[in-house]
């Protein structure tokens, strides 16, 4: 009897491996962290080595603890950094190129080039998405039209595309499945997500051969089975979602209104709009929340580029913190009398401004300003950009959204950031005992497909509240902070007047 589900959740900086028992229980963990590519301003890479090996190693690491073997996996569930482009040799398994990460802003003129030339409404009705180089269609233009050999080797149909989750498909079946699953094709940039197949006229404006692309399957479905010779044993691979849809399915934000917010790297906020696909008014993403028996359903999604890593900048590119868990405590030290603001905008801004060239800033900086004020900064920024994305939800439902917002990740471990959250959203923010929802989500997906967990209904029941953070601010001190970081941002934007 096979007791337990392998989780592979392969993320921005570490991969990592969890395996679940039936009751939503976390065995063991296996995580490793893996080195980030700078080549150039605003270029973010990782050697598809590094992510295939710590993957691998970390599921080893995982069954180790656990005392257990591949044999005792009902199923392998994948989730993975979303956006993140890596093209292969379908004959050799090499990568042509590193992969380029959802952070990296090189395509940000050809984005500009293909708006100015009036592209962007029909990418956005048919994909729910706007012309940024966050997303994969014009990372995979950029290799095809820059890496020597590439696009000589895609018009042959020697060249596969994929995002991380279907690299990973790959190289787990030793090249027997191409295919993907329709969340993270959601955000590829070349995916009709109302028809659900691939946008043969968007693939011609950014010259993509359709050759390149995998097949998209249900987010609980077959997807194959392990190669033997990588564990030791076999076991079906059962569930992939990108990993903020499969945060949202962890946090069983199965109902149309129910909302999560994740804190890792970035920040990114979803919102269960279940079978109708609303085109945002102001600049959130339209996109598929999970896709099970055929039947998508929708969210609205905002992207925040910058969360948790605004606190390892302050720990590794300035050094006022050693270790990124001090920051909480310092931000309950910070001199109330300072009102420092830090906007993050290291790779740009994402929704709803969407602005790819503002870099960061500080501001209210005093000769008195030390590590508690500006952890305090880092730690707001992440409240702010909460507030922007909600309140742009709140706009396009056309109605105030009366719901509690779910949250995970590794930032809601500082409940001084989640009572901060509270206070400058004005609305509960819920902790569950199981933070590690976005793996928890994969997992349930491959346990559903192979009978191990049970339909949505009845796995929402096994969701628990650790802990709710209720706002204690008054309205008036909320607004008045909050007007103080729209003005902080005005500043910082490429295209203010």
């Amino acid at each position: 009897m096979s007791r337990y589900i392998l989780a592979i959740d392969q993320g921005t900086t570490s991969s990592r491996a969890i395996l679940f028992d039936q009751s939503t229980k976390i065995i063991s963990v296996g995580q490793q962290e893996f080195a980030q590519h700078f080549p150039d301003s605003g270029w973010v890479e990782h050697d598809p080595a590094d992510i295939w090996g710590t993957t691998v190693s970390t599921c080893k690491e995982a069954l180790k603890k656990a005392d257990a073997s591949i044999t005792d996996v009902a199923a392998v569930g994948i989730t993975n950094q979303r956006e993140t482009t890596v093209l292969w040799n379908r004959e050799t398994g090499q990568p042509v190129y590193n992969a380029i990460v959802w952070q990296d802003r090189r395509t940000a003129s050809f984005c500009q080039k293909l708006k100015d030339e009036g592209h962007e409404p029909l990418f956005s009705s048919k994909t729910g998405l706007l012309l940024d180089p966050y997303f994969s269609g014009t990372k995979i233009a950029w290799v095809l039209d820059n890496v020597d050999g590439a696009r000589e080797l895609a018009e042959a149909g020697k060249l596969a595309f994929g995002t991380v989750d279907c690299f990973l498909l790959w190289k787990l079946t030793s090249g027997k499945v191409h295919a993907t699953d329709a969340t993270n094709a959601s955000r590829t940039l070349i995916y009709d997500i109302h028809k659900g197949e691939w946008a043969e006229d968007l693939l011609k404006i950014l010259d993509i051969p359709a050759s390149l692309l995998p097949e998209v399957k249900d987010s609980s479905a077959d997807f194959g089975d392990l190669d033997p010779a990588i564990f030791g044993g076999s076991a079906k691979i059962g569930g992939i979602a990108g990993d903020q849809q499969a945060a949202t399915v962890g946090q069983a934000c199965f109902k149309p209104g129910m909302m999560k917010s994740t804190y890792g790297t970035g920040c990114f906020a979803l919102l269960n709009t279940g079978e109708k696909a609303v085109q945002s008014k102001n600049k959130m993403l339209t996109t598929i929340a999970y896709q099970i028996g055929g039947k998508p359903t929708y969210a609205l999604e905002g992207s925040i580029f910058v969360a948790g890593s605004a606190v390892q900048w302050l720990r590794d590119g300035i050094g006022v913190i050693e270790e990124a868990s001090q920051s909480g405590e310092l931000a309950k030290s910070a001199d109330p009398q300072q009102s420092v603001i830090m906007v993050p905008a290291f790779v740009g801004l994402g929704a709803p401004y969407w602005d790819a060239e503002c870099r960061g800033a500080l501001f209210g900086l005093t000769r008195a300003t030390g590590p508690a004020e500006l952890s305090k900064a880092a730690l707001e920024s992440v409240c702010y950009q909460t507030r922007d994305l909600l309140d742009a939800m709140t706009a396009d439902a056309g109605e105030e959204l009366d719901t509690v917002l779910r949250v995970d990740g590794g930032m809601v471990a500082s409940s001084w950031t989640m009572q901060r959250l509270a206070d400058l959203l004005g609305a509960p923010v819920d902790r569950p005992s199981v933070l590690e929802t976005t793996a928890l989500g994969s997992a349930y997906l491959a346990g559903l497909q192979v009978g191990f967990y049970p339909a949505p209904d009845e796995f929402a029941k096994l969701w628990q509240l650790e802990k709710r953070f209720s706002p204690d601010l008054d309205e008036d001190t909320r607004n008045i902070a909050y007007e103080g970081w729209k003005d902080a941002v005005s500043r910082t934007l490429s295209n203010r007047d």
